[in-house]
């Protein structure tokens, strides 16, 4: 099942200009106080005392007191207060004494300002706005490219003249239109959505995005509450917007501009039935197509249904039809989506085609030498590879290789990729090589101040690593690291080859731990804190001679109920052939739903 949502920006060429305008002067003024100009002269600072022992407090603020506690205090500042006129002194809630009664904040108007026997009179949302129209230079006319909702709300309309704009409003506000700007931020925002939110977007037209949300949505909690998360995105960067999600990106499209409502999401089928009472502009037809359209009497979507095919592509254009198919989703519509990165990638066309190791070998060399040139220019360093190879039957022989660090070695990378090379079968021979780095770090100059004062160092241990890994596999090197988990069997995982793990516990551990506890039969101990004295284990009886402990350790109750009073009791022991274990007894022996007291075998030390 498909599911594409369309993200729509109407005003985003005029709230950008507007965003960035603030941002500018933010930067010129970063020290801009809310406070008018007069008072905050006027106001005289006063100094923030430390509290050593501020003790609780309602409002914490500094040292833990409120402001008015300490102002309280301080007979100095009081008196500094009392000095100054009574229309400089700070109010009585700004010295945090918060039993002084506040203003209502909702207060029915007099009748004679208009309030109409105390009602309250709405403002609109952008009052005291000035309206806001953007212009291009097309040919020796200026016209209008955008315009904001005042403006609208006022007569004027996208593709008027402006000198006609500025006729009709005189207090009007005309910037220039900077569609080149408008459509980097698009692509950075589709760049953001591509990693954080959905696993493709694209960007549709100069005015939204498409976001495939196919099998991404339950990650958001469903598609309404992405919705909503979505525009409470844009509403903290100042830009008003509109969701559509549908089935189709046509759909989504069209219910996005011309759907009537800010969040929309359309069941699964119903894309015919909901496109059909839209105006025909909604399935994005060229001019010429809606001028036809409306001579033939054409205004809404649902009119192309009964129309046979042949007539509609010979009136309105094959445009018309596609589109029509596209939304309603009999025709797959494909979106190019944005791509993170450019990947470096080198080819090679061959002349004959080559089916021996040593040819192949040599054109895997060229294009190591063409891709750590461009991995250099670009101060990256290469993680892995992958060399595909193009028979002449069609087919494809692909081989991947990877490095534990970052590199731009040629010979090493070579030498990687030889280990591999029996595993490409060339058939009747290979035409075209390429050579691509998906996965790519950056790669800094190593500092050689050790080397040259004399100090030996440390010697390299990622070649060695690539070539085990080559022949063993990916999977057969690593390193242990410890995990936060007090349980023993959950605090130790994997890590890289060449990672520095940290975070061991300061508890002895042995060696070699189990994968599994193992049980163990016929134990004798003395209960409750005493190792045991005599155990089998594997079909061997063992004597304890010296013993160590117990280490506690309780049962990690918010990962599952069970563990909630589970307890284990660990030992070190050794036993009269030497060797020693770690094992442990299920529960504290003293509480019966702690444990059934069973012992069980989980490492050996030495």
């Amino acid at each position: 099942m498909t599911r594409v949502a369309s993200l729509y920006l109407p005003q985003l060429a005029i709230e950008r200009l507007r965003r960035d305008e603030r941002l500018r002067m933010a930067e010129r003024n970063p020290t801009r106080s809310n406070a008018p100009p007069d008072r905050a002269r006027a106001a005289p600072r006063f100094p923030e005392p430390v509290d050593d022992n501020p003790g609780a407090c309602s409002v914490p603020r500094g040292g833990g007191w409120r402001p008015g506690a300490r102002w309280a205090q301080d007979k100095g500042t009081t008196a500094a207060i009392d000095t100054l006129p009574a229309h400089q002194r700070p109010t009585m809630r700004e010295l945090g004494r918060r039993s002084e009664p506040a203003a209502a904040v909702f207060r029915s108007l007099r009748s004679d300002d208009g309030g109409g026997g105390g009602s309250i009179v709405p403002v609109p949302p952008m009052w005291g706005a000035r309206p806001t129209i953007l212009i291009a230079r097309t040919g020796q006319r200026e016209i209008v490219t955008a315009a904001c909702p005042i403006a609208l709300d006022l007569g004027l309309a996208i593709g008027m003249a402006a000198a006609h704009a500025r006729a009709l409003v005189t207090d009007l506000d005309v910037l220039d239109a900077a569609p080149a700007a408008d459509a980097a931020w698009l692509a950075r925002l589709a760049l953001h959505a591509a990693r954080h939110w959905t696993p493709s977007a694209a960007v549709s037209g100069s005015d939204g995005i498409w976001l495939d949300l196919t099998g991404a949505s339950h990650l958001f909690g469903g598609e309404a509450r992405f919705a909503a998360r979505l525009r409470g995105f844009l509403k903290r960067l100042g830009v008003s917007a509109r969701v559509a999600i549908a089935g189709t990106p046509g759909a989504a499209h069209a219910l996005a501009r011309y759907g009537g409502s800010d969040v929309l999401v359309l069941p699964e089928g119903r894309e015919g039935e909901a496109l059909a009472p839209l105006p025909l502009a909604a399935l994005r037809l060229a001019p010429e197509a809606l001028a036809a359209a409306a001579r033939f009497g054409i205004e809404r979507v649902a009119d192309l249904y009964a129309m046979p095919r042949a007539p509609l592509a010979r009136r309105l254009g094959r445009a018309a039809v596609e589109r029509l198919d596209q939304a309603r989703g009999f025709v797959p519509e494909p979106i190019a989506p944005v791509v993170l990165f450019d990947i470096p990638c080198a080819e090679r066309r061959l002349l004959e085609p080559i089916g021996t190791a040593e040819a192949i070998e040599q054109v895997i060399a060229d294009l190591l030498a063409d891709l750590t040139g461009m991995l250099e220019r670009d101060g990256h360093g290469l993680r892995s590879a992958v060399l595909t190879c193009e028979r002449v039957d069609a087919a494809k022989q692909v081989v991947t290789v990877g490095t534990a660090r970052a590199t731009r070695d040629a010979a090493h990378l070579l030498r990687l990729f030889r280990l591999r090379i029996d595993r490409i079968e060339p058939g009747l021979g290979i035409e075209a090589m390429t050579l691509a780095a998906p996965a790519v770090e950056r790669l800094a100059p190593v500092a050689l101040g050790a080397a040259l004062g004399g100090e030996p160092r440390a010697p390299d241990l990622a070649p060695l690593v690539d070539q085990l890994a080559g022949r063993a596999g990916e999977g057969a090197l690593f390193r242990l690291r410890g995990l936060e988990s007090d349980v023993p069997e959950r605090a130790i995982g994997r890590a890289g080859p060449l990672a520095k793990p940290g975070g061991w516990p300061a508890w002895p551990r042995p060696v070699r731990m189990l994968a599994r506890p193992e049980r163990l039969s016929a134990v004798v101990a003395l209960l409750p804190d005493h190792p045991p004295r005599r155990f089998a284990w594997r079909g061997r009886s063992y004597a304890v001679v010296a013993g160590d402990g117990p280490e506690r350790i309780h049962g990690e109750w918010w990962r599952r109920a069970g563990e909630m009073w589970a307890v284990r009791d660990y030992f070190r022991v050794e036993a009269e052939s030497g060797e020693r274990f770690w094992l442990f007894r299920r529960g504290d022996a003293i509480e019966d739903n702690t444990g059934d007291l069973s012992w069980y075998m989980h490492g050996v030390f030495g």
